[in-house]
């Protein structure tokens, strides 16, 4: 008989509220990001070169790049409601047979599927996320094209990720202080979002690593899979062999 505190559940329900935790947090820096695009990222700003007049530059370039923020929230709205709250469901029915029919219940085989596919989707967004960062990255904005192109014109050159695209926006001679100060300070949340896809991608992985071996322990230890409607019905005792 596999006793519960000798499974893995625990664990993997610790390893659960953290990957919860993290995912929220990555949909959160990402919402903040998204709102600062339609907010005060859209500028204009103003630029006052040492060596010339002033002029305005249009908040976004022509060529903006936001695809890997959508799929980092997809990732993270994934591992949050799918594998989060579906994994505490799953957990608590999973302890539920076992204390009943020494067993293992059909919902927790299913989210372990979820759980795959969660982290694939991770490492997805993991991966484009940083080669996108790298592609566009180093790049500047040449003051000439930027005042040849004043708003609602945006900048025509290059690919820009929001993150490169506001670092290089820093570069520049802004003549506002408040402005350099918003920008420098929804460029830092941008950066975190996009670092904190790893930390996303190592809980992830753990708790795949975890939820495969419980999930073989229980295979190995003869814990067949029960039919949803005895789990949902939850007789008072285990049936006789």
């Amino acid at each position: 008989m596999m006793k519960i505190r000798h499974s893995l559940l625990f664990p993997i329900g610790l390893c659960l509220f953290l990957l919860a935790v993290d995912a929220a947090i990555t949909m959160g820096l990402v919402s903040n990001m998204v709102s600062f695009l339609h907010r005060n990222g859209r500028g204009p700003f103003a630029v006052a070169p040492a060596d010339g007049s002033p002029f305005l530059l249009a908040g976004e370039p022509a060529n903006l790049v936001v695809d890997q923020g959508h799929t980092a929230n997809a990732a993270g709205g994934t591992a949050l409601i799918l594998v989060g709250f579906g994994g505490s469901i799953a957990l608590w029915l999973e302890r539920r047979v076992r204390k009943k029919w020494d067993r293992s219940s059909p919902f927790f085989h299913i989210w372990a599927v979820f759980v795959l596919l969660s982290f694939l989707l991770t490492m997805v967004a993991l991966i484009y996320t940083f080669v996108e960062t790298a592609k566009t990255g180093g790049q500047v904005i040449d003051l000439g094209v930027a005042r040849a192109n004043p708003p609602p014109a945006k900048y025509p050159d290059d690919k820009w990720t929001p993150e490169n695209w506001y670092a290089a926006v820093l570069d520049l001679p802004l003549a506002s202080a408040n402005q350099r100060r918003v920008i420098n300070g929804n460029l830092t949340i941008m950066r975190a979002w996009r670092w904190n896809l790893v930390s996303l991608f190592i809980l992830g992985f753990t708790l795949l690593s975890l939820v495969a071996l419980e999930v073989l322990r229980a295979r190995q230890r003869d814990l067949q899979p029960v039919s949803m409607v005895e789990v949902l019905a939850g007789p008072s005792k285990r049936p006789s062999a």
